[in-house]
């Protein structure tokens, strides 16, 4: 069997997007190993993997797509009336309002606009596998720009302080509001806390491959440590993060740290979305269509102080309708470094997620645009 080989299955009118995903796997040489599920108004129609070591029961580390699932609790929350958006994080969290942090709203650290994307010092790999670690840091810390006057991506803390929130608010952290109210009763194979029982399918990210010229010419142009961008992905630790290691860390798999520790497949990455806007499996959907809009709407455009131009963000999920013009306005969603992607639309119906073992070279994942409008393509013909 060779590793370029396509597995799975589609639905009538969706063969082309079988073939599209065929051109990404022979375009990787099959060496990369991925996975591509999506739904239709709540219906599975594509279920493919391709790769050594993959199946469609294979789970990895999917970094920030993890905060589409972090997301979700804070929306089910709200909807209920258990959160305020634009209560101060304060108010249940006294320890928080040091430093001149007071004023910052659940919706600004949602929408990346609190300042606060690290601590002074850095966080070790250790820290940042465990929210309530996170959480006392960040606590002290002052915001690394005025509060709401800018926002900036908190790529490895953001989801700590949302936990902590959670946690005063209702007694439970986010992960086991997750595993409760979401995962466990729509069957989700995405995990915020991967059990001991579930580790026979983890299969490790690997970083990626480039000549030594190539590297040397990406970290030349990288931000230094201390920088805003530095701060915001875990270099000015000692020593600077290591992004493969840290998701391939048991630890953080275990604790399901709410910002980047998520592990699951296309398939619980599809069904995250699904659920959440259509209901599936006879089951409603999470969400009514008041906070769906709420949730999709644009909050932080323009430039990102962190990642640069790449950013726009709704509240607590990416713009997807923004990275993808052939989607809808309030297409919503969140990707991860390692070159998982996820998005619901809630007009033309996608549910969308993909996920794959190898860090692209300067984590840049071309296929995405390729896969995301062959679906577009096939679901609206």
């Amino acid at each position: 069997m060779s590793r370029m080989d396509v597995h799975g299955t589609v639905a009538d009118g969706f063969e082309q997007v079988r073939e599209a995903f065929a051109a990404v796997v022979a375009e990787q040489d099959g060496q990369v190993g991925t996975q591509l599920t999506t739904y239709a108004h709540g219906r599975r129609v594509v279920d493919l993997w391709a790769g050594d070591e993959v199946s469609g029961e294979t789970l990895t580390g999917v970094y920030s797509s993890t905060k589409g699932a972090a997301t979700l609790v804070a929306a089910v929350l709200v909807q209920e009336g258990v959160l305020d958006l634009d209560e101060p994080v304060a108010r249940h969290w006294p320890e928080f309002a040091a430093a001149g942090k007071d004023g910052i709203t659940l919706r600004d650290v949602l929408t990346h606009r609190s300042g606060v994307i690290g601590v002074d010092g850095g966080l070790s790999a250790a820290e940042l596998a465990d929210d309530v670690v996170i959480a006392r840091r960040l606590a002290a810390q002052r915001p690394y720009w005025r509060p709401g006057s800018a926002y900036g991506y908190g790529g490895f803390v953001t989801y700590a302080m949302v936990n902590e929130v959670i946690r005063r608010a209702t007694g439970q952290s986010l992960q086991q509001v997750y595993d409760e109210r979401i995962r466990t009763p729509y069957g989700l194979d995405l995990y915020l806390g991967l059990p001991e029982a579930e580790e026979g399918r983890f299969r490790p990210i690997e970083g990626w491959t480039a000549t030594p010229e190539q590297e040397a010419a990406f970290w030349a142009n990288v931000p230094g440590p201390h920088s805003i961008l530095g701060i915001g992905y875990g270099l000015n630790s000692t020593p600077p993060l290591d992004q493969v290691a840290f998701a391939n860390t048991r630890a953080v798999r275990a604790n399901g740290q709410a910002s980047a520790g998520g592990v699951g497949s296309a398939r619980g990455l599809a069904g995250l979305y699904a659920a959440a806007v259509w209901g599936i499996d006879g089951r409603p959907p999470l969400l009514k269509p008041d906070t769906v809009a709420e949730f999709a709407q644009l909050h932080s455009v323009g430039a990102d102080l962190v990642r640069g131009g790449q950013g726009n963000y709704a509240l607590g999920f990416q713009a997807k309708g923004l990275r993808y013009p052939f989607l809808s306005a309030n297409a919503f969603g969140h990707d991860g470094s390692a070159g998982s992607e996820a998005f619901a639309d809630p007009v033309s119906g996608i549910a969308f997620g993909y996920t794959r073992r190898r860090f692209g070279f300067g984590w840049s994942y071309p296929e995405h645009d390729l896969l995301a409008a062959a679906v577009h393509e096939a679901i609206t013909i």
